[in-house]
């Protein structure tokens, strides 16, 4: 089986950060301890596509210039790639894989599920401190066509409510801050905006609250980038751009695909002109952020840190997320071999993930809260 080609900065390559600890040295002392492998994973918990899909994954990470129609084409490619439920037209048939909903490739997946092996998650985890990180869009909430719409329901709220009562809980999305907090309305959780280049914890009585804003030099040149695509894509119908602080999502959810390189048009013609930024993509959406060593693996062990966990044994790291961007995580904690990353999908995706889920997390989240 192959390991996932996901770029992920050196962890000794440190950045210095305002970092403010919120808790005493009050670890668990215990003997390391290795989570079991998930089943069938062979270790890696990888589910391994076409090459030819992650080099159009990788391709799209370069930044722009150069290249021409080739390099708008590749794009092209590449955001057909990151939707493989899209439904192209009949010239553009899907793959039998594509075509294919999750329930009929169980011969190919490797990766098990949560939910099914749950009783297997709850033994690892036990006896150990939990800490929970979740993504937002289509983890807490569906996806939706608007983003700004995109609400998590009361149900869910409540869940993660009482989950943040019984461990340190964290919200790390690519949305900025402001706007997630707006969404979820929980006052005791951390949240980490931007893909993480913008943390803050909850203020405790007698503490600071945890603040990280790593890429703050960025700021003006992230508004200009954002006023420049704005007008570049007025006249594409269903193209929104948003403004995440410390990046800018173009999403082209709502764009008929025949008017997709008229957005990619749009954000190589922006982007060539700032080396400083690069280009990355989530779930139908193209994403402009610093190049800086940062991303969501990078805020997970930021804020273990700054909880006091960095080099406890007994701990136990949950990450629950459905998008590319979520891979740094995962691949963070397979490395520190600490707890488990679950991956939301209903289609087969390669992933460091070792668990997989098939839908948002409500009745997971449940099933764990119940357990303690």
């Amino acid at each position: 089986m192959t390991n996932q080609n996901v770029v992920v900065p050196d962890t000794k390559s440190g950045i210095n950060l305002p970092m403010v600890r919120l808790s005493g040295s009050s670890i668990f002392p215990a003997t390391a301890q290795k989570p079991p492998t998930a089943p069938g994973t062979g270790g890696g918990g990888c589910i391994s596509l076409s090459t030819k899909k992650k080099l159009l994954l990788e391709n799209l990470e370069i930044n722009g210039g150069g290249g021409g129609g080739a390099r708008i084409n590749s794009w092209i490619d590449s955001m057909r790639a990151s939707s493989p439920t899209h439904m192209k037209s009949s010239s553009q048939s899907l793959s039998e894989d594509q075509q294919l909903p999750w329930q009929q490739q169980q011969q190919q997946i490797t990766l098990p599920s949560a939910m099914d092996n749950f009783d297997q998650i709850m033994e690892a985890s036990r006896g150990k401190q939990i800490v929970m990180f979740l993504d937002y869009d289509g983890t807490l909430s569906p996806i939706v066509d608007d983003p700004d719409r995109a609400f998590m329901s009361k149900k869910m709220r409540t869940t993660v409510r009482r989950l943040a009562r019984c461990f340190p809980t964290a919200i790390v999305s690519g949305r900025c801050r402001d706007k997630v907090y707006k969404f979820v309305r929980l006052a005791e959780l951390y949240y980490a905006g931007s893909h993480g280049m913008d943390i803050k914890g909850p203020i405790n009585q007698g503490t600071e609250p945890v603040i990280c804003q790593p890429a703050s030099e960025f700021l003006p040149m992230i508004d200009e980038v954002f006023k420049e695509l704005v007008a570049k894509t007025k006249l594409t119908p269903g193209a929104k751009v948003e403004n995440n602080k410390f990046c800018v999502s173009v999403h082209f959810r709502c764009v008929e695909e025949k008017k997709w390189s008229e957005v990619a048009e749009a954000v190589k013609s922006v982007l060539k002109k700032y080396p400083k930024l690069r280009l990355s993509q989530g779930r139908k959406v193209l994403e402009i952020r610093p190049t800086i060593k940062w991303d969501k693996g990078k805020a997970l062990e930021f804020l273990l840190e700054s909880l006091g966990f960095a080099n406890c044994t007994d701990v136990f790291p949950v990450y629950i997320g459905d998008d590319r961007t979520d891979e740094d995580a995962f691949k963070v904690l397979k490395e520190r071999e600490q707890g488990f990353g679950i991956l939301v999908s209903k289609v087969p995706k390669e992933t460091n993930a070792s668990y997989s889920l098939q839908e948002p997390t409500q009745a997971s989240l449940q099933n764990i809260f119940h357990n303690y």
